[in-house]
C-alpha cells in the first residue's frame, strides 16, 4: 500500500524520464584537469595509462593528446568501446589508444573517473587495479555524487534526497514506467548504482592492496561553510584521491 502511494507521488512529480547530466559544467574546460588537479597531465606524460571504466573514450583521448605514451581504455560495455574507438580515430590518436574489456598490460598510471559509485564489486575493482599497476605506479580516482549527497541517487533523485525518502521498490517501480529492462534493484539499472558512501570507500581501500597517498573531499559549493568531518557525507560533491601499492 505504501509503495503504491509512493509510486503515484513519483509519477506526479516526474511523469517523464529525468534529463541526464549533459556535462555542461565542463564545457570548454578539461574535466580531467578540474577533477584530478593541475599537475595531472604532467604526472601522466610519457607513461602507460589505463582508463578504468572509460565509457565512450573522451578522457582516454584527452590523455593521449596531452602526453600519455599509451592509453588503454577498459569498459564492460562493447557498445561504448566501439564509440571510443571511433572517437580516437577521429582525434588521430588511435595509434596510441586501444579499448577493450580487459588487459594484461601493466600501467604506470590507472585513472577512474565517475565510476566507483557504479561498480558492482568496487572492492574487487581495487584488487584488479593493483594487479595491473607497476610497482611504483599510481591510481587516480575521482567520483561523485556519493549516496548521501542530495543527488546521490542519480536518476532516482527526482528532487534532493528523494532516493532516501522513497523506498527502493517504489523508485524501481516508477522507473519501470519508462524503462523496460527488468531491473528490480538499484544495482541492476543501466550503469549500476552501488549506494557508495565516503565511509564505505575508505573501508574498501583499507581492505585492498592499495593505500591512500592523497585523499580529498571537494564540498558542494553552496554547502562549503557547513562542510566538515561530521557533515561530509551530505556536503561532499566529489571524492578524489591518489592511491599507491601498499608497502
Amino acid at each position: 500500500m505504501l509503495t503504491n502511494i509512493q509510486v503515484r507521488i513519483l509519477k506526479k512529480i516526474c511523469p517523464e524520464p529525468p534529463a541526464s547530466c549533459s556535462g555542461c559544467a565542463y564545457e570548454g574546460r578539461s574535466k580531467l584537469g578540474i577533477l584530478m588537479g593541475n599537475d595531472f597531465f604532467t604526472r601522466i606524460a610519457g607513461k602507460v595509462v589505463i582508463d578504468f571504466g572509460c565509457g565512450e573514450g573522451a578522457d582516454a583521448v584527452e590523455m593521449a593528446r596531452k602526453g600519455a605514451r599509451r592509453v588503454i581504455g577498459l569498459d564492460i560495455r562493447e557498445d561504448v568501446l566501439q564509440a571510443a574507438r571511433h572517437r580516437a580515430l577521429e582525434a588521430g590518436v588511435h595509434n596510441i589508444c586501444s579499448f577493450a574489456t580487459s588487459t594484461k598490460e601493466l600501467a604506470d598510471v590507472i585513472v577512474s573517473v565517475d565510476a566507483f559509485e557504479h561498480f558492482v564489486d568496487p572492492g574487487e575493482i581495487l584488487r584488479r587495479m593493483s594487479t595491473l599497476l607497476q610497482p611504483a605506479g599510481e591510481v587516480f580516482i575521482s567520483f561523485g555524487p556519493t549516496w548521501y549527497h542530495p543527488l546521490g541517487g542519480h536518476l532516482f533523485s527526482v528532487f534532493p534526497w528523494a532516493h532516501l525518502i522513497f523506498s527502493e521498490r517504489a523508485l524501481i517501480s516508477w522507473r519501470s514506467t519508462f524503462k523496460a529492462d527488468g531491473a528490480t534493484r538499484f544495482g541492476e539499472v543501466a550503469g549500476g548504482l552501488n549506494q557508495m558512501t565516503i565511509a564505505k570507500f575508505e573501508e574498501l581501500v583499507a581492505q585492498s592492496p592499495l593505500a591512500f597517498a592523497a585523499f580529498e573531499l571537494v564540498p558542494i559549493k553552496k554547502m562549503r561553510r557547513f562542510h566538515n568531518r561530521f557533515t561530509r557525507e551530505v556536503t561532499t560533491a566529489v571524492v578524489r584521491c591518489r592511491l599507491v601499492k601498499r608497502t
